[in-house]
């Protein structure tokens, strides 16, 4: 990157958050047009989604009564993505018993004339006691019932977690595998939608690690190309694409690392980058911790200049839109 440009990007990494906001709210001011205008596409869609939504209830009522601004509706959504990838019954119920005990589901009880809210709440309720009532021996009935509760009915409550969890996660996580997430896209796909699969994952922390994330990415470039059909002759951007997190791709995602992952990572970038544009696909780079964001943007411009991708444009960078150096990062992109 040039000098200029990196120096914007290097003083803006501990820049007043009050004077960044104040200065984009400038830049961000509408005209009195461009007002009007979005208050009437704002209100067209607003009346579209109305009419042709059915009577709320189900996972719209959930969400509404779980706010994601409240504790309990963070909870519920951690849930529904962890879940979903998790295998074993043992790891599932720590998580249970991590996240939903001690939560306040009672507040929640009676609030909704949706019989899916206050039969997820009694669940959740139930929950929470198991896990609370089982640190200590109360000596009465209802501790006696709680103690049972947790030793015999742990499974069953795992088993009805999960499945709620699973009818969540399906409005935020289209699917546990990719040929899952390519089958469920397909119906959007017939209306004109097109979609990024982003491949939703943690950081490697071994060389296998690394591996089996390779394995994977170049798997779901694979499927998504069959699905996709061969057509080269159309514009990348109105193909499907994957997302890629360089952390999954090495195990000391590190700047002191740089060396190591210029000799390491990047083979491996380009080869994926590469058999997407064999099959006129786009790989867009996930965004990574705010102190990682310079190592990227190195990768990423020696990635976007190698002479065997040359003609294929189909390499993304995701720019963390509340970072403070989000604009000079978009202006050197």
């Amino acid at each position: 990157m040039t000098q200029d440009l990196k120096s914007k990007i290097d003083a803006n990494v501990l820049r007043d958050e009050g004077e960044v906001a104040r200065a984009l709210l400038e830049k961000a001011r509408p005209s009195p047009n461009e007002k009007a205008e979005t208050e009437r596409l704002a209100r067209r869609l607003v009346h579209a989604v109305r009419k042709g939504r059915r009577p709320q209830g189900g996972v719209d009522a959930f969400m509404q009564e779980y706010s994601l601004s409240s504790e309990e509706g963070v909870v519920l959504m951690c849930l529904a993505e962890a879940l979903l990838r998790i295998p074993d019954a043992d790891t599932a119920d720590k998580l249970i018993a991590d996240k939903i005990g001690g939560r306040d589901w009672n507040e929640h009880f009676g609030h909704s004339d949706s019989l899916f809210v206050n039969a997820s709440t009694w669940g959740l309720m139930l929950t929470g006691r198991v896990v609370d009532l089982g640190r200590d021996t109360t000596g009465d009935a209802s501790g006696f019932l709680g103690n049972l509760v947790k030793q015999s009915g742990e499974p069953i409550i795992r088993q009805a977690m999960r499945h709620a969890m699973r009818i969540m996660g399906k409005q935020f996580v289209l699917g546990r595998t990719i040929k899952e997430a390519l089958q469920i896209a397909a119906e959007d796909e017939k209306q004109g939608y097109r979609h990024s699969f982003d491949m939703l994952g943690e950081a490697a922390m071994t060389a296998d690690d690394a591996e089996r994330y390779f394995q994977s990415y170049r798997d779901a470039l694979l499927a998504t190309a069959a699905n996709a059909g061969t057509s080269q002759d159309k514009d990348v951007f109105a193909r499907p694409s994957i997302s890629i997190k360089l952390s999954a791709l090495h195990p000391r995602y590190e700047p002191r690392k740089k060396d190591d992952l210029e000799r390491e990572l990047l083979p491996r970038l380009v080869e994926v980058c590469t058999l997407a544009k064999e099959h006129n696909l786009g790989v867009t780079i996930d965004a990574e911790e705010a102190d990682k964001l310079e190592l990227s943007l190195e990768l990423f411009k020696q990635l976007a200049e190698d002479k065997s991708l040359t003609g294929w444009n189909g390499l993304g960078l995701a720019v963390q839109a509340y970072g403070r150096r989000a604009c000079p990062t978009l202006e050197w992109l």
